[in-house]
């Protein structure tokens, strides 16, 4: 079992969220993905790299974090013993922040809705591919999470910028972008023409909880990546937002970020490193000595969209605790 790690002292285990470029000479031979013909190659998502470096930076944002964790645990374990009941549905509010120089990035209203209706389905657990949820994963799949997304507004702006970096620059009109509209009661996307860097192209990046209310808090996606409607395969399922709103809503990527790392969920097994592309299964890897199938199709893992549909009980628990009453992002109920 996977324990929960408190405060800093999980950052330790924290790093880049590239780590699927190493070599792994304990990862077995018969977890290996099918090759992808696609611009990026491969998902990148640089969250818990930003997240490290905002943390080491940011002695407030520490603290936060050690109480996210503690409430995790606190939450999760009173749910187990019966002592909490979890929420009914908690609908979160979305703004759109829209940043185009061409007419390609200027994604319309139709595709917008689109990608709401994507996260409505995945994280209410009704997406037409959860059938191909494993038997071996049956027992410990989230279901329906009780999180729902709704439209509130969308806010467009033109811009000379081909190209944003993760920076955060697109989330201040000081600096080109669109400020964010209430952080603490609305939830933000951000979508942008592109984010190369020399690690690869980001497909997208979130804030976690602990950044709740903060000026810069919320979801950036490439525009390439947003929706299903004339974005790029392999990553046109609309699936890039589901992987980052639940970085939002404090899951980690589920191979820790390390070599057998910890995501500090008990139910995902443990895994050397990213998958990529479309594995079939089952996958095996082995850590610690010994060899399991992997959840490659977990939404917080690097496959293609098509490979991606399902979140584990576990994760729909960490969660729950952040959009409970007594939760981080507390603020983003609707009464």
């Amino acid at each position: 079992m996977k324990k929960l790690l408190f405060g800093i002292l999980a950052l330790g285990f924290m790093s880049a969220c590239n780590s699927d470029n190493v070599s792994n000479q304990s990862e077995d031979a018969t977890n290996k993905s099918e090759s992808s013909s696609n611009v990026t190659g491969k998902r990148f998502c640089p969250s818990e790299e930003i997240r490290k470096q905002a943390l080491q930076n940011n002695p407030e944002l520490r603290q936060r974090y050690a109480d996210l964790e503690a409430n995790t645990e606190k939450f999760m374990n009173d749910l187990k013993l019966g002592k909490v009941l979890a929420d009914g549905t908690v609908e979160i509010p979305v703004v759109v922040n829209v940043l185009y120089k061409t007419a390609a990035q200027n994604v319309s209203d139709a595709r917008i809705a689109e990608q709401i209706a994507v996260l409505n389905a995945d994280y209410g657990g009704s997406n037409s591919d959860v059938s191909k949820i494993p038997t071996e994963f049956q027992s410990v799949k989230a279901g329906d999470v009780k999180v729902r997304f709704k439209l509130s507004n969308t806010v467009r702006k033109a811009t000379t910028k081909t190209s944003w970096t993760d920076n955060d620059a697109m989330k201040k009109a000081s600096t080109g972008g669109i400020d964010a509209t209430n952080p603490t009661n609305y939830f933000n996307i951000w979508v942008v023409g592109s984010m190369p860097t020399s690690q690869g192209e980001i497909l997208g990046y979130a804030t976690f909880p602990e950044s709740a209310g903060l000026w810069n808090d919320g979801v950036v996606i490439a525009a390439p990546y947003f929706g299903k409607t004339g974005a790029t395969s392999p990553f046109n399922l609309g699936r890039t937002a589901t992987h980052e709103v639940g970085h939002y809503l404090n899951l980690r990527h589920i191979w820790g970020d390390a070599n057998c790392g910890n995501d500090l969920v008990a139910d995902t097994p443990t895994q050397t490193t990213s998958s990529s592309g479309k594995p079939t299964y089952p996958q095996y890897n082995t850590c610690s000595g010994t060899s399991r199938s992997i959840m490659f199709m977990n939404y917080m893992d690097y496959v293609d969209d098509a490979a991606m549909f399902m979140f584990s009980a576990g994760q729909k628990s960490r969660m729950q605790a952040v959009v409970a009453s007594s939760g981080s992002r507390a603020g983003l109920r609707v009464y």
